[in-house]
């Protein structure tokens, strides 16, 4: 019998919830592996406990992620709802089962070394590309941009005297961040090449423009391309280097060097100071040495 009503349920969520044959197949075997589990107890005499059995069983014997597990118990509360809603069951034994919660990963960031080979690496390719890149890099590691935030910068966005950039966030809320004597003369050093990108001599509002795009700016796409290709000739893993991650490294190296949570914050554009805090996790090695080197029970005794 548990077997037809298991076929029922992926029959009900192939017709009803349009689920991709992958996940149909992933739903059968987690819904029969908690089956199995349970032995020849009943469905009807299935309790709450079975499942939070099933959940500690996952966690602690199979030793499965905190992820694998809460997945597979998503397939079991389908199940238990769909037996409930055809009244194959009176009760719902899964409603108020609680998974494992799972861990934010940590953001990836590159060092310091790694940040200086890509600027290296556009630099030597000593073309009008390689120039745009290069001070694309730049901006986006000193200041700490999203990469929508730095493909559609204006060409007036930075005031050179008082080395500070205008970025126009999420919501179109703007913010004020200082910019690093380097990008500023990155940016000087691009100037020239600039025109390069703009088609038939015509003006550009944008900083980065474009010939070819549709907004008349550098595409995230084109960028995030060219940003591949320049960790490859940097020979870094282009897997590991993304957008996101040079912006990560922003956050984590100034907080590593005692910059202030609130000030980080600000100059990343999170709107609240959670989202900023999860940079604290990542401890960096002056940190570990100075807690090693200071810390009381780390005295020798005399």
């Amino acid at each position: 019998m548990a077997e037809s009503v298991v076929n029922r349920f992926l029959e009900m969520m192939s017709a009803e919830r349009g689920a991709a044959q992958n996940t149909l197949e992933a739903y059968g075997r987690d819904v029969s592996q908690f089956l199995e589990y349970c032995g020849n107890v009943s469905l009807k005499n299935i309790s709450a406990d079975d499942i939070a059995d099933f959940v500690q069983y996952l966690s602690k014997k199979e030793q499965l992620s905190s992820k694998t597990v809460a997945r597979k118990i998503s397939a079991v509360r389908e199940f238990f709802k769909f037996l409930y809603t055809d009244k194959i069951i009176k009760e719902n034994p899964a409603a108020d089962v609680q998974t494992p919660k799972q861990q934010k990963p940590l953001p990836k960031f590159l060092t310091r070394e790694e940040i200086k080979q890509l600027i290296q690496a556009a630099k030597e390719e000593n073309s009008p590309a390689g120039r745009r890149m290069c001070v694309m890099l730049e901006l986006m590691y000193a200041c700490g941009l999203r990469v929508s935030e730095l493909v559609s910068l204006p060409e007036n966005c930075i005031n050179f005297d008082k080395r500070q950039i205008l970025i126009r966030g999420k919501g179109s809320k703007e913010r004020i961040v200082p910019v690093a004597p380097q990008a500023v003369e990155a940016v000087l050093d691009y100037v020239s090449y600039r025109d390069y990108f703009i088609k038939g001599g015509r003006k550009s509002i944008w900083l980065f423009p474009s010939k070819s795009s549709t907004s008349g700016h550098i595409t995230r796409d084109t960028f995030f391309k060219h940003l591949k290709e320049i960790a490859i000739h940097a020979g870094i893993s282009p897997q590991k280097v993304t957008p996101h991650v040079l912006r990560h490294s922003f956050a984590t190296h100034l907080l590593n060097n005692d910059v202030d949570l609130r000030s980080v914050q600000k100059m990343l554009g999170h709107e609240s100071i959670n989202t900023t805090e999860i940079y604290t996790h990542i401890i960096s090695d002056k940190l570990i040495k100075t807690v090693q080197k200071l810390h009381p029970l780390a005295q020798k005794h005399s």
